[in-house]
C-alpha cells in the first residue's frame, strides 16, 4: 500500500474518532478520573506482559487494581533509561532502535510511515539529549485529536467563526523527524485547509506567503509568532486571524499581549511534548491551559520528587502516556515547570487548569562556587524593553551573551541592558559578570525550528 493510501485510511479513522473527542471536552471529573484509570490500568497489563524492561521495574504492581495514588510507588522513568533501554521498553518485538534511527535518517522527501503503521519522531533538543519516540497507529490519530479539538469545538460554537474561512496557517518545523511536521502532514487536509511555512524559511517569505493565504487560523512557535506580530505592526504583514495558538515553545506574557494586540484575535497557548503528544491545550476563554485528563497523567513535583501544592510552580512533572501502549512511558520525568492554579476556567471545562509554561527548570545557569542563576533572572530585564520581539540568551564563562530581536530602544540599548543585567547578576551572586548584547536578525535555531531562549554552557544549539 502506498504511503498516501495508508495515510488517507489513517484520516479516514481520525475522522470517525474525532467526535468523541471533542465531546471529552466537556466530560466531568469524575468522568475523566475513570478514563485515566481505565486507560492506566491497560497500559501498566501491556507494558508487564511485552515489555522487559518495565516487567523487571513494576515487579509486584497488579495492575487491575492499580489506581493513579499507585504510580508514586514507581521510580521515575528518565531519558537516560529509554534511550539506554529502548528495545526491551517498546511492546512490539518488530521495533527496534536502530530501526527507528535508520527510518528518521531517511526522511528527507517528507512523511514516511514505519513497518507501515508507525510513526517515529526525535526530540528537538531543548532538553539537551536527544531522544526517540514512537506512536502507534490509534496513538498516532489520538495525539493529532488531542491538539486539535479544541479548535474544531470553537468553529461549530464560536459565534464569530460562523462563515469563516477553514484556512489555517502553521510556522512551525519543516522537517518530518519533528512531530509537529509529521502530524501535520500525516493529517492534512483533516479539519481546514492547511498550508504550513517552516519557520527557517526567511520572515519576508513567510509574510508574502501569508498575506496571500489570509489565515483564519494563525498557530506556530511563538518565537515566530513574535516576529511577525512586529511584521504586523510595521504594516507589512496584513492577515486577520480568528483566532491565534502558539505551540512548543514558552508563551511569555509579553508575547501574549503583543499578539492580541497586533492580530485583535484570542491567543491560546499549547503544550505539547514528543514525548507524550498533547500535555495541556487552551481554550481562547482565559489565560492558561487545559491539561487533556483523559490522554495523559500528570504529577507535577518538586526538587525532592514529591508533590507540589495548586498554585506552586514544579521543579519537573511526571507524565504517564496512557494513549500510547507501543512506547510506554510511565511518569516519564521532565523539567518543565508547572503550576496547577486551583481555580476553574472560564469555559466551565473540568479539565484542570494550568498557568502557561514558562520553561524547564535545566535552564538555569549554574557558574563555579555554586552561583545558579534563574531565567528570569535575565527576563525580567529584557522583557522591560518595548523594542524586543524575542531574545536568546547564552551562558558564558564569567556572564552571558544576549542575541535580541528587534530595534532597542534608544541609542544606548545594548549597553543599557548591559549594566542593567550585569548589575542582576551580580545581585544574584556572581562576582566580576561580564555581560554583552547584540542585536541580530533572528535568534539562533534547534533542528527542529525551535528556539532556545536560554543555553548553558553544556549545551549547542
Amino acid at each position: 500500500m502506498s504511503y498516501e493510501e495508508t495515510r488517507q485510511r489513517h484520516l479516514a479513522d481520525w475522522a470517525a474518532a474525532m467526535p468523541a473527542h471533542v465531546q471529552r471536552l466537556g466530560w466531568p471529573a469524575e468522568r475523566l478520573r475513570a478514563e485515566r484509570e481505565q486507560k492506566l490500568r491497560a497500559l501498566l497489563r501491556v507494558a508487564i506482559e511485552r515489555s522487559p524492561w518495565h516487567r523487571r521495574r513494576l515487579a509486584g504492581l497488579n495492575p487491575d487494581t492499580a489506581t493513579e495514588a499507585s504510580l508514586g510507588r514507581i521510580p521515575p522513568m528518565t531519558t537516560g533509561d529509554l534511550m539506554a533501554h529502548w528495545d526491551e521498553i517498546v511492546t512490539d518485538p518488530r521495533l527496534r532502535l536502530e530501526l527507528a534511527e535508520k527510518h528518521l535518517a531517511g526522511l528527507t522527501a517528507g512523511d514516511a510511515y514505519l513497518l507501515g503503521e508507525f510513526h517515529a519522531v526525535a526530540s528537538g533538543g531543548s532538553s539537551g539529549q536527544r531522544a526517540v519516540f514512537v506512536y502507534g497507529w490509534d496513538a498516532w490519530a489520538t495525539a493529532h485529536a488531542g491538539f486539535l479539538r479544541p479548535l474544531v469545538r470553537e468553529t461549530v460554537t464560536a459565534p464569530d467563526l460562523a462563515g469563516a474561512p477553514g484556512t489555517a496557517a502553521v510556522i512551525a518545523a519543516g522537517h518530518p523527524a519533528h512531530m509537529s511536521a509529521a502530524l501535520a502532514q500525516t493529517f492534512a487536509g483533516a479539519a481546514a485547509e492547511v498550508r504550513s511555512f517552516p519557520v527557517t524559511l526567511p520572515v519576508e517569505e513567510i509574510v508574502a506567503g501569508l498575506n496571500e493565504w489570509q489565515p483564519a487560523m494563525l498557530l506556530g512557535y511563538p518565537t515566530a509568532l513574535a516576529m511577525l506580530a512586529a511584521e504586523a505592526r510595521r504594516g507589512r504583514l496584513r492577515i486577520s486571524p480568528r483566532r491565534v495558538t502558539a505551540s512548543s515553545e514558552p508563551l511569555l506574557p509579553e508575547t501574549r499581549q503583543a499578539l492580541e494586540q497586533a492580530f485583535g484575535a484570542p491567543v491560546a497557548n499549547m503544550y505539547g511534548t514528543s514525548e507524550a503528544g498533547p500535555m495541556a491545550v487552551g481554550c481562547w476563554r482565559g489565560p492558561g491551559m487545559h491539561l487533556c485528563d483523559d490522554l495523559v497523567i500528570i504529577e507535577p513535583a518538586g526538587q525532592d520528587g514529591g508533590p507540589v501544592p495548586p498554585g506552586t510552580a514544579s521543579a519537573r512533572v511526571y507524565v504517564t502516556a496512557i494513549s500510547n501502549p507501543v512506547l510506554p512511558l510511565i511518569r516519564f520525568e521532565l523539567t518543565d515547570q508547572v503550576t496547577v492554579t486551583g481555580t476553574a476556567c472560564p469555559c466551565g471545562s473540568a479539565h484542570t487548569l494550568i498557568a502557561d509554561v514558562q520553561g524547564r527548570l535545566d535552564d538555569a545557569f549554574r557558574y563555579p562556587g555554586g552561583v545558579t542563576i534563574h531565567p528570569h533572572v535575565f527576563g525580567s530585564v529584557l522583557r522591560r524593553d518595548p523594542g524586543i520581539v524575542t531574545y536568546q540568551v547564552r551562558q558564558t564563562p564569567d556572564g552571558a551573551e544576549v542575541l535580541a530581536v528587534g530595534a532597542l530602544a534608544g541609542p544606548d540599548g545594548p549597553a543599557r541592558l548591559e549594566t542593567a543585567l550585569a548589575s542582576q547578576l551580580r545581585r544574584h551572586g556572581l562576582t566580576s559578570p561580564i555581560v554583552t548584547v547584540r542585536t541580530v536578525r533572528e535568534p539562533g535555531r534547534l533542528a527542529s525550528g525551535k528556539t532556545r531562549r536560554f543555553i548553558p554552557l553544556a549545551l549547542e544549539v
